[in-house]
């Protein structure tokens, strides 16, 4: 089955760009299109997209915004803020508005399709400094663990090993190579640790285990 993407970029030709490279490819498919933040909701819910690519500078509702009214919808989309500005701000905000990931628009064609893959299997899509500058924004204010407060306390020990190697920040293959397991059985531990931890996603496992001293 096709991955299906939305493209959300005020410039035709970065839309136009961003199409070529996905039909290059038969496992991927753009379903939709928009030139601004304020459709994207109604566009969501009417293509019913794997991932949504997401410009940050739009005329009437810019990125950020339309990643939180996204999220809000309920809608399964995960979303990729794409930008050409590489700004811990634009991140931060991007984050904390509901988005999985965030790429330049000068990153390289493979870089991209990597990306789109790996969100829609669940993966995070940060590099790794950029993931560093965010984390440290997150958890700046923290407050201090309780003595003897265990936050995994809801977690199997199976469950546990993988939250250290997601917040380690290993793909869900290297954590199946390095426990011995299927990646389908990877991907359900997962799921069910997100759950049971009222996370998100995977970057908010990084911010989590930080927030807790666990790394």
């Amino acid at each position: 089955m096709n991955l299906r993407i939305v493209l959300v970029d005020d410039q035709e030709i970065v839309r136009a760009g961003l199409a070529t490279i996905f039909s290059a490819h038969e496992d991927l498919e753009v379903v939709g299109e928009a030139d601004d933040g304020d459709r994207v909701v109604a566009l969501v819910r009417r293509t019913d997209p794997d991932v949504v690519l997401m410009d940050v500078r739009m005329p009437r509702m810019d990125g950020v915004a339309a990643t939180r009214a996204v999220v809000a919808s309920g809608a399964r989309a995960r979303v990729c803020v794409l930008t050409t500005y590489d700004q811990d701000d634009f991140v931060y905000d991007a984050l904390a508005a509901g988005a999985s990931g965030f790429l330049l628009k000068t990153d390289p064609p493979e870089r991209i399709v990597r990306s789109v893959r790996d969100l829609a299997s669940g993966e995070m899509t940060l590099s790794a400094s950029t993931a560093d500058a965010v984390v440290a924004r997150f958890v700046g204010g923290a407050r201090p663990v309780p003595p003897g407060h265990d936050p995994l306390a809801a977690l199997t020990e199976r469950e546990r090993s993988v939250y250290f190697l997601v917040a380690d920040g290993l793909t869900n293959r290297e954590i199946a190579d390095r426990l011995f397991l299927g990646e389908g059985t990877v991907k359900s531990h997962v799921a069910h640790l997100l759950t049971k931890l009222e996370l998100r996603d995977r970057v908010h496992v990084v911010i989590h285990a930080h927030r807790n001293h666990l790394v």
